[in-house]
């Protein structure tokens, strides 16, 4: 009898233990297909999960690395380490850069900027040139989104910023919405960590055919103080995710999707941002 209810005993448990082992893997598959989730047809999309700079969409973007990149673990799969000269130049294309005009755009960069409080720029995106372009870096503790098409319209620039720390990851991402040939009201937006910062005066972007840089300026920019100069400069140093790229300007519920690597599933009443978890693991 004693030997029947142990293993009786012993059974019960190797079932619940099965069951227990079944449910956690289930809602650890959950949480990463909900990581990687982002919102369909982008135009450019590197993710770095690979090690390398290749483009998931359907244009095929591939990037060439400046020096070598570290592949290490990040948010949402891989991320590439990045210091002092080390960067990504990304091919030109029609739908990109050398095309246009573009009444709507989308950019979204995934990062952890190592020493945010430098003086020098840290280029995490930028795409264009002094006259027309696009860019996204980091100077003196916050993360700046800018865009400027200064020939025939004369937008000379909108420039939105935000506060940020070091060792953090954020999601932050520009967007121009429904710009025309005129600087009107409220078409260049900041958007980080899944909510609006502010929006301002914008315009469409004509084609801007000067070289798209990752974590470097590769042919010149345009800072919010008007400098920006320069070739393979302002290295960005810390870690990228992801960078992704639409020529439409995404709607809230897909920014929310967009920048859902930062968001896990709230335990009790209170949700976790990766961001802060992963605060001081690098």
């Amino acid at each position: 009898m004693l030997y029947r209810l142990f293993t009786d005993k012993t059974r019960w448990c190797s079932i619940l233990s099965l069951c227990y082992i079944g449910v956690l893997s289930m809602f650890l598959t959950l949480i990463t297909l909900d990581v990687h989730a982002v919102p369909s047809r982008p135009d450019a999309y590197w993710n770095f999960n690979d090690g390398t700079a290749k483009d998931s969409s359907n244009r095929r973007l591939h990037g060439t690395f400046i020096g070598k990149p570290t592949s290490v673990k990040g948010i949402s799969g891989n991320a590439l380490k990045f210091v002092g000269g080390q960067g990504i130049k990304i091919p030109d294309s029609r739908g990109i850069n050398t095309g246009g005009t573009f009444s709507n755009r989308t950019v979204g960069a995934l990062f952890y900027c190592e020493n945010a409080g430098q003086s020098s720029k840290q280029v995490i995106f930028e795409a264009g040139g002094i006259t027309k372009g696009l860019a996204i870096y980091v100077h003196k503790n916050r993360v700046y989104v800018g865009a400027w098409n200064v020939p025939g319209i004369n937008w000379n620039g909108a420039y939105i910023f935000s506060t940020i720390k070091s060792k953090r990851w954020y999601y932050v991402a520009l967007v121009i919405r429904r710009a025309t040939n005129k600087v009107q009201s409220d078409k260049f937006e900041m958007w980080m960590d899944g909510r609006l910062i502010d929006k301002t005066k914008g315009a469409y972007l004509q084609a801007h055919g000067q070289d798209i840089g990752i974590a470097h300026v590769s042919q010149h920019t345009k800072y919010h103080d008007g400098t920006g100069r320069g070739r393979d400069v302002d290295w960005f140093e810390g870690l990228i995710d992801e960078i992704v790229i639409y020529n439409r300007a995404l709607s809230e519920g897909d920014l929310t999707i967009l920048m859902n690597p930062l968001k896990v599933e709230p335990e009790g009443k209170v949700t976790t941002t990766w961001g802060n978890v992963k605060e001081s693991l690098y």
